[in-house]
């Protein structure tokens, strides 16, 4: 199986996969590549619908000439912390990125909480990612603004009293209440459609048979949050480790 990047050859049978519809996988066999490596190909270069070769390989050359400039400035600064293989961290960010993206969150975003999510503080400042990510303020603002409206990030002011966002074990608790929340407002209006098109009618039977499925999805989907956050809660107290502390202080 060929290794390395992908050629510009190889870029225009991804954009003739795309067209006929083939599925990743079979893509990938054509070319004698994984399939992870034509998913984070498609994703990172526009999705399948926007996918083109000539822009693709264009933003891949751009990459690897940002990726080397990083590369030398953290050669000559400290070495990664706990002894971390600094290549096998990037291709694992982007791996994380990539996942992110398909689940539907947008590309800047999904950078941006990717690189919240493995840092070993949780935490950054708006100029530490813009610092990290290599992007504009602007870029990193924006990006703010969407994952605290999806309540993905928190902030809190340090020390200086700058802001910095967060992401913690409870962050995504905090996601999963207000995507039900959302939902919630999605049900109530499928709801009042049905007053408005006459109850028994095919639009209204429609409007109803959302609203029900969705109520359903909700609520299952809210307990669940809470049933895994208190499991989860439960597992930090009772650890040996934390539990043997408080008996030796005693």
């Amino acid at each position: 199986m060929p290794g390395g990047r992908l050629t510009q050859q190889e870029r225009q049978q991804i954009a003739l996969g795309l067209a006929d519809g083939l599925p990743y996988a079979e893509i990938a066999r054509g070319l004698d590549r994984p399939t992870s490596t034509i998913t984070r190909e498609v994703m990172r270069n526009g999705g399948p619908t926007a996918y083109r070769a000539d822009l693709a390989h264009r933003a891949t050359e751009h990459r690897a000439h940002r990726r080397k400039q990083t590369t030398r400035q953290e050669a000559d600064g400290l070495p990664q912390a706990h002894g971390r293989d600094a290549e096998a961290v990037r291709e694992y960010e982007e791996v994380f990125t990539t996942v992110m993206m398909q689940s539907g969150m947008p590309r800047m975003m999904a950078r941006v909480l990717t690189c919240l999510t493995i840092t070993d503080a949780g935490s950054l400042t708006a100029s530490e990612l813009v610092q990290r990510l290599q992007v504009s303020p602007a870029s990193v603002s924006k990006a703010i603004a969407y994952l605290e409206s999806q309540a993905f990030i928190r902030r809190e002011r340090d020390e200086r009293r700058r802001d910095r966002y967060v992401v913690d074990d409870d962050v995504w608790y905090q996601a999963m209440i207000a995507s039900a929340r959302a939902t919630t407002q999605v049900i109530e209006t499928a709801r009042q459609g049905v007053g408005v098109l006459g109850p028994g009618t095919p639009a209204a039977a429609r409007l109803e048979n959302v609203a029900r499925f969705l109520d359903f999805v909700s609520e299952n989907m809210t307990r669940a949050a809470e049933q895994a956050r208190a499991v989860l809660h439960t597992k930090v107290e009772t650890d040996p480790g934390s539990a043997a502390e408080p008996g030796r202080d005693g």
